[in-house]
């Protein structure tokens, strides 16, 4: 009973406040669903320059990689399709880009597909099945127990190259029972969760250069909701066929030598590029219940439109600007608790200054001098990702955060002549540094903008101490790691051993090892 409650009050004047009593903490108990952290307890990821897994991402981004190369040749035909004029008809205006290694490769015997309907499978649905499961694997989360989990998958996905390529391949001939399920967009969540034995939420995003972020806005939303326990986030994007960069290069968005020169003088559009990741995401209570490593919180985030602007493609300023106050509202974070911002950053020069002035307003607001915001752009290592644009930011961040390092932000030699340094509490992190220091949770932004004008933002965390994870997530780490553990001082014979039952799953092929104890 409310304890505020006068005395001598009527029985009708108790049941009223009985009931508010009621209703506030209900709406107390709501608001606290509604913005509860989601950990992050996985990641895995295909990234070019060889990007297998995090610690090679990370190792990449520390070494500050430029990953850009000649276009493959199993791509199509580089020089036969260049012509540096840009207006040249069927032609595009570069020759490089961001490409990942062996594509073509997809174990589907593994995941129990007949080779036929493997064929006809878009390699990016191949990716985000064999990303998903080593992120589940990694995380410790196992798909043969996840069985009765409602577990979502939300994919970001907007090429459909593989398509024209059997369609070309065909000649008119009539094609495979399997092209349809093997190349519809729709179809790759709906894939990861039938092939992984997945029951949750299974959704595909395409709002473009955006898809991935958004992507895991809603899989916070659904976990929130209780729509789902677990959810994997992410998407994917491969650049199979020349048609959409001959287009791409007739527009005037691509940069000649296939590269991000995000923020500089010298940018010039964006350097296209290849990837897939994946998230693993969990309510924080249900984390911390299941004693679940985690790398980095997800502490908030927006999803918004441009509505209209002077053109389709161009960016709004306002809308930014609002989207980042929507997400900051969602964190509960002033602007001056931002340190970094993994900006969407393409490298152009009206989108770059339109960007870094959304961020000036709303971030720079109260902030000491001493210490701006900082900035940077993975698009400068990879080139632009497209639909898995996003994810790859994201990525990039949580790894900064649970290393305690800033990666540098490359090809920055001239600052654009378009913005008012100066002016602005933002600086471009353009050498690797350590994270300032700072007397709480190291946190960060990452931004992700679609061409055709949905928006959106993230708020990330440094995961709490006590459920931080202490090595990085990789496919088959607990092999390379429990010599480790068995050589630990403190290792209990049945603990090991029960970790290694819950987190191991047999396989084909196995090692076996003998091991003597030192307790009986």
């Amino acid at each position: 009973m409310n304890e505020s409650a006068p005395a001598g009050a009527r029985p009708d004047q108790l049941r009223l406040l009985r009931a508010l009593d009621e209703a506030a903490a209900r709406l107390e108990t709501a608001e606290r669903a509604r913005t509860e952290p989601v950990a992050i307890v996985g990641l895995a990821c295909r990234f070019p320059g060889g990007v297998r897994d995090a610690a090679s991402c990370w190792q990449v981004l520390r070494d500050g990689v430029d990953a850009i190369r000649r276009v493959p040749a199993d791509r199509w035909d580089a020089d036969a399709l260049y012509d540096p004029d840009p207006d040249a008809p069927g032609k595009m205006c570069t020759r490089a880009g961001g490409f990942l290694d062996e594509v073509d490769r997809f174990d589907a015997e593994f995941f129990g597909v007949a080779p036929r309907e493997a064929v006809a499978m878009d390699p990016q649905q191949r990716l985000l099945v064999e990303v998903a499961h080593e992120a589940l694997d990694g995380a410790g989360l196992l798909q043969d127990r996840l069985a009765d989990n409602a577990t979502g998958v939300f994919v970001g996905l907007t090429g459909n190259d593989y398509a024209h390529l059997l369609k070309n391949a065909a000649g008119g001939r009539p094609l495979d029972q399997y092209f349809v399920t093997g190349n519809s967009p729709n179809a790759a969540a709906g894939r990861v969760s039938y092939l992984l034995g997945l029951r949750g939420p299974s959704v595909v995003v395409d709002s473009a250069c955006s898809s991935s972020l958004v992507t895991v806005h809603l899989a916070c939303q659904s976990l929130r909701a209780g729509d789902c326990r677990l959810a994997l986030a992410g998407g994917a994007n491969l650049l199979l066929a020349p048609e959409a960069s001959i287009a791409l290069s007739r527009a005037h968005m691509l940069a000649p030598d296939g590269r991000c020169k995000t923020f500089d003088a010298a940018a010039d559009g964006y350097g296209r590029g290849e990837g897939v990741g994946l998230l693993v995401l969990k309510r924080l209570s249900d984390a911390q219940r299941d004693r679940n490593p985690v790398y980095a919180l997800i502490r908030g985030s927006a999803v918004n439109q441009d509505g209209p602007t002077s053109g389709f493609t161009v960016p709004s300023g306002a809308a930014q600007r609002a989207l980042l106050r929507a997400a900051l509202a969602h964190a509960r974070l002033a602007p001056a608790e931002i340190d970094l911002v993994e900006a969407h950053g393409t490298g152009t020069a009206l989108g770059d200054p339109i960007e870094l002035g959304a961020l000036a307003d709303v971030l720079g607001a109260d902030r000491d001098p001493a210490r701006p915001l900082l900035v940077g752009s993975v698009k400068t290592n990879f080139g632009h990702l497209e639909s898995a644009a996003g994810v790859a930011g994201l990525i990039k961040s949580v790894l900064a955060l649970w290393h305690g390092e800033i990666p540098a932000h490359l090809h920055f030699k001239t600052p654009s002549r378009h913005v008012a340094w100066e002016e602005i509490p933002v600086r471009v992190a353009a050498a690797h540094q350590p994270w300032p220091a700072v007397q709480r949770p190291r946190r960060a932004g990452v931004s992700s903008f679609g061409v055709s004008g949905t928006n959106a933002h993230v708020v990330l965390e440094q995961a709490p101490t006590e459920l931080a994870a202490h090595e990085l997530p990789a496919p088959h780490r607990h092999f390379r790691g429990e010599r480790h553990w068995f050589a630990a001082p403190t290792a209990r014979q049945r603990d090991l051993l029960y970790t290694v039952e819950w987190e191991s799953r047999p396989r084909r092929e196995r090692t076996v090892a003998t091991a003597a104890f030192a307790e009986p």
